[in-house]
């Protein structure tokens, strides 16, 4: 059977691949670049575009809490956003059985879009008795268009500031959702690491933030920040790594509370699962320190 084929990691493939892919992923490189780049690297068999497809997305596969999952009860919502593009879209999941007010959470996705890992993330967040909201920052140009590439296309036109202005939107809806306890934490992967960093310095209400491998928010808004963090980082990671000492400096200066790992051999995307760079092992444990954080943080009376 097709499916019985062993899952790829980041080892089957060269580092100089891994380098092109993260560069392609992030648009410092166009799908050509990635292919020009990738052919000496393409070997028995394979091709360049044999590799780039390896590389990508498999959603479905990596599904963990299906859509129809009774467990739970999703929707679409749309929220305004006056500072921002004027309205979000998002995902919205909480417990199918909510008993008491509930803990709240923003998830922010990498710079793709609301794709279906996401959502899932968002479910997976929701089966563990939170409240979580996912927007997508693409809806002002149609939403997640379903295809990653054009994704990547599209997220490059967005207006950074108003764009901003909508996850604080997003992150004030959810901390007064009426089934919520008003406690509101936030998690981001890649791009969405960098937002919740910063929305650390524009939201004060935040009581949480949980950036995976994000960019570090402007150093003079550090002081700003009032809620504890809990930042997770890649070992081969080059581009987001040589802000960290300088940001790390900022938060001792500025006395906020925080936690930061790196997980040795560990690739930027770790927890992502759609793709060979997941590393099963550290993002299992990431994840689990990212459930006690919020359950710490955000559960607390106070």
């Amino acid at each position: 059977m097709a499916n019985d084929k062993p899952r790829q990691t980041a080892n089957d493939f060269d580092p100089e691949v891994l380098r092109l892919f993260d560069k392609y992923v992030h648009g410092q490189i166009d799908r050509r670049g990635f292919l020009d780049g990738a052919r000496k690297y393409a070997v028995g068999g394979l091709t360049a575009v044999g590799l780039l497809e390896a590389l990508s997305p498999k959603f479905a596969a990596a599904e963990q809490v299906p859509k129809t999952d009774p467990r739970i009860s999703a929707e679409s919502v749309e929220i305004p956003s006056p500072l921002g593009y004027g309205k979000v879209r998002g995902y919205l999941v909480k417990p199918a059985r909510v008993a008491g007010k509930l803990p709240l959470v923003l998830v922010v996705h990498e710079n793709r879009g609301l794709n279906p890992h996401i959502e899932d993330i968002a479910r997976r967040l929701a089966l563990e008795n939170f409240i979580a909201f996912a927007p997508d920052a693409l809806f002002p140009l149609g939403g997640y268009p379903g295809d990653e590439d054009k994704a990547r296309e599209l997220f490059a036109k967005l207006d950074q500031a108003k764009t901003l202005e909508d996850f604080v939107a997003a992150a004030n809806y959810l901390r007064a959702h009426p089934l919520g306890n008003g406690k509101l934490g936030a998690v981001g992967f890649c791009y969405g690491g960098g937002v919740v960093n910063t929305l650390a310095t524009r939201v004060p209400e935040l009581a949480a933030g949980v950036p995976f491998y994000g960019n570090a928010p402007a150093l003079d808004k550090v002081a700003g920040i009032k809620a504890p963090l809990l930042l997770f980082f890649a070992d081969n990671d080059e581009r987001i790594n040589a802000a960290w000492p300088p940001y790390e400096a900022a938060l001792k200066a500025a006395k906020v509370k925080f936690d930061a790992y790196k997980y040795p051999g560990t690739q930027h995307g770790f927890n992502n699962d759609t793709t060979p760079r997941y590393d099963e092992a550290a993002a299992k444990q990431a994840w689990t320190r990212t459930i006690a954080f919020f359950n710490t943080q955000l559960r607390t009376a106070g």
